[in-house]
């Protein structure tokens, strides 16, 4: 085993990262590489999938490359991305999708909002297949911006042949093959593993979709996680650098890769899996838990079956804007400037400079309800709106880091209630498991801990979503005999920060605030 090795390729918002990994899951080499995104008018988010295909296939190479491994001895390769919506005409070209008209523009990025009042129509269906998506239907799914797209730009909805979620889109570039993976179409796409028919036609007749299937070529069985779709086409093996022997896996949305990452350990215990909670922080966060019994309830998308580890049913909640919600607090206020590595460094120095002076008492009047891209979980409620409560006229460098502090501090107390909700549902959550951007921020790994009073576990692998992504890839390439054992075998561990119980009485002040200012905004909306 120790002369084959996968490919793990990662689709954010912004770049394509590749990862070289061996079969004990140890990363040998990465790489990445910018993607374009165009924003033609508030909420209007695009990309050129021309373009990520040609970042995709720049990253492998030079992830390879740095890896100093055989294209021949790369056996396997899976794909993560956004949920993002790729359209193509019938002979696989691209269509746009932009209010310009610009055809490169064939891609609707997951944080696009353009199809938000089709998301509400949706709710208002009542349909069953809310059910399994916490009885509201998000902007951010593929369902409204389908129906956005067919009564706004009819000519790029009558030309459309192909119909992708991104994940699939690059399987599809790189084999040809029109396969599915169950993970996007249950996750985004209202499709129901769990039952013998599991595309339910109705709903699609009911929202004005009737002719999806026309237009999508979308299968009527989904392939599971890490299935072996086919090899590399000549074309895209030469395209990657790698060979027409390489296995393709039916990947994953970008965040469930992560889950794998980081609870892909616990794949042989099914019933203590339940414990614990993958937390995936980057722009955005995405919390999963996973279950043998399925846990539906409102606020929560889910419960998806087999959308990561088979026959295991997965509960998905999420904060719509986070890291990006932390840039945007910089860039907003006077002193602040450019959100790059550097400026979070220094803010983050000196909210340690200014809690050693002033302790827990630290801007402890400042509140910030960080709904400022709505709220994806527990409340489900798209048009959400951010508060801050506590402003003063002080412009200085402090009150930007006392700010930013605070946000913070309201960016985990929203997972504290997401976390809650789970557990008043069925799960028994104590355990969270952190990977992504946020794993570089010293304040939030701080208050995930404190605010939450979880055990949070920090991944040793600095890449728990390539990982992830690698245990898919082995899977497909037939180096483990299934998903759960490639899990169990790649899996590379954590370190443990446990919550400080000093910090509690301070945390659960704020977070009855929190939870006060939630009331208080409802009650200004409702004021006719």
């Amino acid at each position: 085993m120790t002369t084959s090795f996968v490919c793990a390729v990662d689709v954010g918002t912004g770049s394509a990262r590749a990862g070289i990994l061996d079969s004990h899951g140890n990363l040998l080499g990465r790489a990445d590489r910018p993607i374009a995104m165009h924003q033609p008018r508030p909420d209007h988010a695009e990309h050129d999938s021309e373009n990520i295909w040609s970042a995709v296939c720049a990253a492998v190479r030079a992830a390879r490359e740095k890896a100093n491994v055989a294209a021949a001895d790369i056996v396997g390769i899976s794909f993560d991305a956004t949920c993002s919506l790729v359209v193509r005409n019938s002979q696989g070209g691209q269509l746009s999708v932009s209010v310009t008209g610009e055809r490169r523009w064939d891609t609707i990025v997951w944080l696009d909002h353009r199809a938000i009042s089709e998301a509400d129509e949706c709710t208002r269906s009542g349909h069953a297949v809310l059910d399994y998506i916490g009885g509201v239907m998000s902007p951010e799914m593929e369902t409204p911006k389908l129906m956005w797209l067919k009564r706004n730009l009819p000519g790029t909805w009558n030309e459309a042949g192909y119909l992708f979620d991104l994940a699939d889109f690059l399987t599809w570039k790189a084999t040809g093959s029109l396969a599915r993976s169950q993970c996007t179409l249950t996750a985004k796409w209202t499709y129901l593993a769990h039952e013998e028919t599991s595309w339910r036609r109705d709903f699609f007749d009911l929202v004005g979709l009737g002719d999806l299937f026309e237009h999508g070529n979308l299968p009527e069985k989904a392939s599971p996680v890490g299935a072996d779709i086919g090899p590399l086409t000549t074309q895209a093996a030469a395209d990657l650098g790698l060979t027409e022997k390489c296995r393709v896996g039916a990947g994953v949305i970008d965040a469930y890769a992560g889950a794998l990452g980081v609870l892909g350990g616990f794949a042989g215990d099914e019933t203590d899996i339940s414990r614990h909670l993958a937390l995936i922080a980057g722009t955005s966060s995405c919390v999963m838990a996973m279950s043998q019994d399925p846990q539906p309830f409102a606020g929560v998308w889910g419960p998806y079956y087999g959308a990561a580890l088979p026959k295991l049913w997965l509960s998905e909640g999420g904060q719509s804007a986070t890291g990006a919600l932390l840039d945007h607090i910089i860039r907003w206020h006077g002193a602040g400037g450019e959100p790059d590595a550097a400026m979070h460094a220094r803010i983050a120095r000196r909210v340690a400079e200014l809690r050693a002076v002033e302790g827990d008492d630290l801007a402890a009047r400042l509140h910030v309800l960080p709904d400022f891209h709505g709220n994806r979980s527990p409340l489900a409620d798209p048009h959400a709106v951010g508060v801050v409560s506590g402003l003063t006229l002080d412009s200085s460098f402090d009150s930007l880091c006392k700010l930013y502090w605070r946000t913070a501090v309201g960016i985990a107390l929203g997972v504290r209630h997401v976390l809650e909700a789970l557990n008043e549902n069925g799960y028994l959550i104590d355990t969270l498991h952190v990977t992504g951007g946020h794993t570089k921020n010293p304040l939030l790994m701080e208050l995930y801990a404190d605010a939450t009073g979880c055990t949070v576990i920090e991944p040793l692998a600095d890449e728990a979503v390539l990982l992830g992504t690698g245990m898919v890839a082995a899977t497909a390439a037939g180096l483990y005999p299934d998903l759960n054992a490639a899990c169990v075998g790649m899996q590379q561990g954590g370190r443990t920060r446990p919550s400080n119980p000093a910090a509690g009485a301070r945390f659960d002040r704020d977070y009855r605030i929190f939870l006060e200012m939630h009331r208080q905004r409802q009650a200004l909306d409702a004021i006719e």
